[in-house]
């Protein structure tokens, strides 16, 4: 039997899979990959202390990796270096995290497949490729919808004074109350989108309050009116979302796809069920 690794890389974090031919299949994960944020180095070395093998590290046959920061050839071919240099695997495919969502939710199926985590993506799937997509404009112009989305919106409503006494000190216990703190760890230190993200866990836990639902609402509805209902498939196709954020508020989504009078497909927490699946070894 073959030995296959499977890596689905968001910013925040890595889940892999590794298929040894009989048995279950192993699960375990490490820290977020992406090329934008992290420099070639950075990433190998995080892999090597990591992944739960050092010298009996297996021979892997095939690779196949997903992940943030992946869309472009440039990005896929310094990704596809670091991970050829550290397992020497027979075949490395590398390819987007909005193509792994897709091959994990659609597998050889037609649908729209929407990314919800740290960051945001979203295209259309023909069954074999991503056939259209909205560009990236990343973590600091664009990934509406997203936890890092959120997490900005919740910044400045704190910042601002928007919150009510509740919030307020609910994001002071959980955040602290120095904003030029906080700030200079958005400016300063690296990965500033896991950081926005973090501030989605004020919202998870205050649901039902008023100004979180808005928040949630009016984020979720930025992406549908930006990314979704600008794909005529849209209308044609499924909506399959995943990532936490997609999962956590499941019901806001269900309810925008509902106004917009769309067919929501699956909503998963990560594609990994579905990719572990599709790519699972074949006799030798």
């Amino acid at each position: 039997m073959e030995t296959v690794l499977i890596a689905d890389a968001g910013s925040t974090k890595t889940q892999w899979c590794l298929h040894t031919g009989g048995g279950m299949p192993q699960h375990f994960d490490t820290a977020g990959i992406n090329p934008f944020l992290e420099r070639p180095e950075q990433i190998a070395a995080m892999l090597g202390a990591q992944l739960p093998w050092h010298d009996a590290m297996p021979h892997v046959d095939r690779l196949h990796y997903f992940g943030a920061g992946t869309a472009s050839k440039e990005k896929q071919k310094i990704l596809e270096r670091v991970l050829q240099g550290h397992f020497k695997a027979s075949k490395t495919e590398v390819g987007s995290d909005l193509l792994g969502a897709a091959i994990g939710m659609c597998g050889s199926n037609k649908g729209m497949v929407c990314v919800l985590g740290t960051g945001s993506a979203s295209g259309f799937y023909n069954g074999k490729a991503i056939k259209e997509s909205r560009p990236s404009l990343g973590y600091i112009a664009g990934d509406e919808g997203s936890g890092n989305y959120m997490g900005k919106r919740i910044l400045q409503y704190y910042t601002y004074g928007t919150f009510d006494d509740e919030l307020k000190v609910g994001f002071e216990m959980r955040f602290g109350d120095n904003v030029r703190a906080i700030v200079a760890k958005l400016y300063d230190e690296p990965y500033p989108n896991r950081y926005l993200a973090s501030f989605v866990s004020l919202l998870v836990d205050n649901r039902g309050h008023y100004m979180v639902e808005n928040i949630v609402e009016d984020c979720l509805n930025d992406f549908f009116q930006t990314c979704v209902v600008k794909y005529r498939q849209s209308w044609n196709y499924p909506l399959h979302f995943t990532g936490s954020v997609a999962y956590i508020f499941k019901d806001v989504v269900e309810s925008l796809c509902h106004q917009y009078e769309l067919e929501l497909g699956k909503v998963e927490q990560n594609p990994m069920d579905g990719l572990s699946r599709f790519f699972a070894p074949k006799e030798c």
